[in-house]
């Protein structure tokens, strides 16, 4: 009796068993014998989107399973119906609205002795969340078993905890002897102490590395692989792990080896070939200015090689060629360069030559006898040499100098040099005691620029200013650019004096802009320096120097004068430049001979017309003529129009009936330093028709 009592205490009644179900998180449903749902619970309504009208009296899986639903977890649980079974599974749902979630069902058959009917009660916990971290973790596991990089788990402390097969596999450690280890167990010495303190100061920084290494597999050979290191901070303060993983590129610094090989040597001899030694010609040039000492570019050619090639065959003769270039090779010093150029033609950049028995060694190594297939054969060499700074040319001239120094040495005979001689020219002494000048005065920040305005006839606003170099002489004064440009031109300083000055105009324009003045700049650019290599390059560093200048402002002016020889580059060139923002403008535009030539393919915004044109046309009818042609053509075209030489308002009036759009000239301003455009800004008034005139 005292047992039955004590059970009738501790057993909850229907109400409070009905409170239970009604308030769980869990849905709870209730079916006949059959299968058939009685009653659920409101947190099977709302888990399921579906009330207990639209499921009473049917099956559940008529609404909640779906085509994705697995069939065989479905047959199990028909089966356990079948045998009035309980079970405990996992499955797929579908709710109303046609979304998946995932419960785990858990399914008692009601005893008949507590129902007559029977029935079954079932609870379904949303499992949703632990089947996605599931679903994760497999992926996980799957990329970190089937990865080709390798991966390295290690803790706090950088022991490592685990590695995949990819690790066993590049670095040749069994998993077994990597673990409790530290990563450092594949240093390979290369990298030294400060290398590891910056890595391991990114990754306490930033919580990442990356970048190249080299690294030692377990027999001892070293490898290079790209390595990344990241920190896996957990969710406990103070823990974590490292994450490392890495892949071999021993096979593409091979492949990048072998392009560069490709790119920039001759493949029978494995000398330099021409790309490779005019880079290192400019580098040579570079350091005879700053060691001040002599560079001998030499251009040897092999005298009647072609006969002996015709006559041996072109296998044999590769191999003399070998031969040759090895003894050249052999006969120079380590800092030198020999390089084929050509069939039977080699340059050599020999630095500081002070004896020229050093000419004649290298010609008697080259006519050492020679076996050619059954036959020996004496070849001899023809050199040309010319020598830097004496010659003060640019690397291109000075190749060409000692090409033509070459036949003055055949005509003399074989086995000869000479020297190519540029004393004997005038022009070329003063340029070389000039572009000496020239280099210091670089070197001395002696140059400056000032600025012309330019101003838009429609309503007399000054829209932009054209940089023009001086040069201030510590003797002479300021000397004007038309008594040193000329020599600049085709020099090696070409390409450093027209970066100074596009660097030096954009940080101007910017001074302009901080102070209010939104000015566009006009910059004048050499043919040479705009179809140097990386000019674009160049230019978007300079540009993105000055963020707060829009590129549009920017104008290079390419004079139409200058020969563009390759015109298919030079529009690239152009294009590149014009992708960046920045307009471009044909300079001194009618002077050249391919005019129309110019305007069909050169992809140019502006046309500037040249101040001889301008300065005649109001006596000489022709020259009028030329202009009115050239702004007509410029309309037809869609480009705007610059006259430059604009020296009295009677010009501009003429000019802007024609419908000229710019001007600029001595009858707006002259060219003043940019000390001055400012308060020369705050005086200028225009009115064309009342004679205003510029203070």
């Amino acid at each position: 009796m005292d047992e039955q009592i004590i059970k009738q205490q501790t057993s909850p009644g229907p109400e409070r068993l009905a409170l239970v179900a009604r308030h769980t998180n869990n849905g709870v449903m209730i079916t006949d014998a059959r299968g058939r749902v009685e009653w659920v619970n409101p947190a099977f309504e709302a888990m399921t989107g579906y009330s207990l009208e639209e499921v009473a009296g049917r099956p559940p899986g008529e609404r909640l399973q779906g085509p994705d639903t697995d069939s065989q977890t479905i047959a199990r649980i028909r089966q356990h119906f079948d045998k009035g079974e309980g079970f405990d599974r996992d499955i797929l749902n579908y709710r109303k609205d046609g979304s998946t979630f995932w419960v785990r069902m858990i399914c008692t058959p009601i005893d008949r002795r507590d129902h007559p009917e029977g029935g079954y009660v079932a609870i379904q916990v949303d499992i949703t969340h632990r089947k996605a971290i599931e679903r994760r973790l497999k992926i996980s596991a799957s990329v970190f078993e089937r990865s080709h990089d390798a991966i390295v788990i290690s803790d706090r402390n950088n022991q490592i905890v685990d590695v995949n097969p990819a690790f066993t596999r590049i670095t040749g450690y069994d998993r077994e002897e990597a673990i409790g280890r530290n990563p450092n167990m594949l240093s390979s010495g290369r990298q030294g102490s400060e290398f590891y303190q910056a890595m391991w100061r990114s990754i306490n920084e930033h919580n990442c590395w990356r970048g190249e290494i080299w690294n030692r597999r377990r027999n001892g050979e070293e490898y290079p692989e790209f390595l990344q290191i990241t920190r896996v901070q957990l969710d406990e303060p103070g823990d974590w792990y490292y994450v490392a993983s890495f892949s071999d590129i021993s096979a593409l610094k091979n492949h990048a080896e072998e392009l560069e090989r490709a790119a920039n040597y001759d493949e029978l001899t494995g000398l330099p070939n021409r790309q490779l030694m005019t880079a290192r010609l400019d580098r040579e040039m570079e350091h005879a200015d700053l060691s001040r000492k002599t560079l001998a570019v030499c251009y040897l050619d092999l005298d009647g090689f072609k006969a002996i090639n015709d006559q041996v065959g072109q296998g044999l003769g590769d191999r003399a060629l070998m031969t040759v270039a090895n003894r050249l090779r052999l006969s120079i010093r380590s800092d030198d360069t020999v390089a084929r150029v050509g069939g039977d033609e080699f340059v050599l950049l020999l630095r500081d030559v002070d004896d020229p028995r050093v000419y004649q060694r290298i010609l008697d190594a080259v006519r050492q006898p020679l076996s050619i297939g059954p036959t020996t054969a004496n070849i001899t060499g023809s050199m040309g040499i010319a020598l830097y700074p004496n010659d003060p040319s640019d690397s291109e001239r000075l190749v060409r100098h000692a090409d033509q120094a070459m036949y003055f040495a055949k005509e003399k005979g074989r086995n000869n040099y000479h020297f190519f001689d540029p004393t004997l020219d005038k022009h070329l002494q003063q340029r070389r005691q000039l572009l000496t000048e020239l280099t210091q005065a670089l070197r001395g920040n002696e140059f400056e620029l000032h600025y012309q305005p330019q101003v838009q006839m429609s309503d007399g606003r000054v829209v932009g200013m054209e940089a023009l170099v001086r040069w201030r002489h510590s003797q002479r004064g300021l000397v004007p650019p038309g008594e040193f440009l000329p020599f600049i031109e085709g020099s090696h300083l070409e390409e450093r004096f027209g970066q100074w000055v596009l660097k030096k105009a954009l940080e101007q324009q910017a001074i302009w802009a901080r102070s209010g003045h939104l000015l566009a700049i006009s910059i004048n650019i050499s043919a040479a320096h705009l179809l140097a290599p990386g000019f674009a390059n160049f230019l978007r560093r300079y540009l993105s120097e000055h963020p707060e200048l829009s590129p549009s402002l920017v104008t290079l002016e390419i004079l139409e004068s200058t020969a563009l020889d390759d015109m298919q580059r030079a529009g690239k060139v152009i294009e590149d430049c014009r992708n960046l923002g920045v307009q471009v403008a044909l300079d001194d535009f009618g002077t050249g001979f391919s005019s129309l030539s110019y305007f069909r393919t050169l992809p140019v915004d502006l046309i500037k017309i040249d101040r001889s044109f301008i300065f005649r046309m109001l006596e000489n009818d022709s020259d009028c003529a030329i202009v009115e042609s050239v702004i007509y053509m410029s309309r037809r075209f869609n480009r705007p129009v610059l006259a430059e030489g604009v020296e009295t308002l009677r010009h501009a009036e003429v000019l802007r009936d024609m419908g000229c759009d710019l001007i600029q000239g001595f009858g707006i301003a002259r060219p003043m330093p940019a000390g001055e455009v400012e308060r020369w800004l705050s005086g200028w008034t225009w009115n064309l028709d009342a004679r205003s005139t510029a203070h």
